[in-house]
C-alpha cells in the first residue's frame, strides 16, 4: 500500500511514518504538513491511501482536501484523523466522502488494522470523541510549558535555557510530570499529548513540507 501522511506536527508525522513503514505491506511515499498540497501529492505519488489531519499548516483544511481528492480520484482512500474532541468533524468527513475517521489517541495496531480494512472497502467512523490524557489536569503551568517545548522537539538544554531553569531543576520537573501522568518516558508522553490535542505546538517558520 502506498500511503501519504498529512500531519503538521513533526513528532507525530515521523512517528506515524515509522510505524507504517515497519509494516511489510505498507510504504510511506509522502509526508506533508499542509493539507492544501495533499490532492496534487496524492495523485503525483500514486497513493493508495491518505492519512489526513483535519487542521494543518497554513490553516489548511484536511476535510476540504479530502473532498478534492475524492472528487478527482475517488479510488484513493482517505482516512481523516484529529486529536480535537470535536464530534462534528465526523459528519463533515462523511460529507466530504472520506473512507474513515480516527482520533489520534488510537493504538498503532488498531490504526494499521483500520488502514487495511479501509483498503478492503470497509469504512470506520467512531461514535464518540476521546478524552484528554490521564493526569493532564494535575500539571502546573511550568510543567505544561515544559511539555509544550518537548512537543516542539526542543532538547533539555534548550528547554532549560528558554525557561531559565537549571538542568537539575528541569530534570525534577520532568520527573514530576511523569509521576503525575503515569508515563515512563517524556517523549512518549509528548506524542500522546499532541495526538490527544492536549498540546498544540506552534509551527516553526522553518518547518517545511517534506516528501519522498
Amino acid at each position: 500500500m502506498r500511503i501519504v501522511i498529512v500531519e503538521d506536527q513533526t513528532i507525530l508525522r515521523e512517528s506515524l511514518a515509522h510505524a507504517i513503514d515497519s509494516q511489510a505491506d505498507m510504504n510511506v511515499v509522502g509526508k506533508l504538513a499542509d493539507a492544501a498540497l495533499a490532492p496534487d501529492a496524492a495523485i503525483r505519488l500514486k497513493a493508495d491511501l491518505v492519512l489526513m489531519d483535519v487542521c494543518t499548516e497554513n490553516d489548511s483544511s484536511g476535510i476540504a482536501a479530502t473532498r478534492k481528492i475524492k472528487q478527482e480520484r475517488p479510488e484513493i482512500k482517505v482516512i481523516v484523523m484529529t486529536g480535537m474532541p470535536e464530534v462534528t468533524f465526523i459528519d463533515q468527513s462523511k460529507e466530504a466522502e472520506a473512507d474513515g475517521f480516527v482520533y489520534k489517541n488510537i493504538g498503532t495496531d488498531d490504526l494499521m488494522g483500520i488502514i487495511r480494512s479501509t483498503m478492503d472497502g470497509y469504512s470506520t467512523f467512531p461514535r464518540h470523541a476521546p478524552g484528554m490524557f490521564s493526569g493532564a489536569s494535575a500539571l502546573t503551568d511550568i510543567e505544561m510549558e515544559i511539555l509544550r517545548l518537548v512537543c516542539k522537539t526542543k532538547t533539555r538544554k534548550e528547554i532549560a535555557s528558554a525557561l531559565y531553569l537549571s538542568e537539575g531543576t528541569l530534570k525534577r520537573h520532568i520527573s514530576e510530570i511523569l509521576a503525575k501522568t503515569g508515563y515512563d518516558n517524556i517523549l512518549r508522553l509528548a506524542i500522546h499529548a499532541v495526538a490527544s490535542g492536549a498540546v498544540v505546538p506552534t509551527i516553526r517558520a522553518d518547518d517545511r513540507t517534506d516528501s519522498n
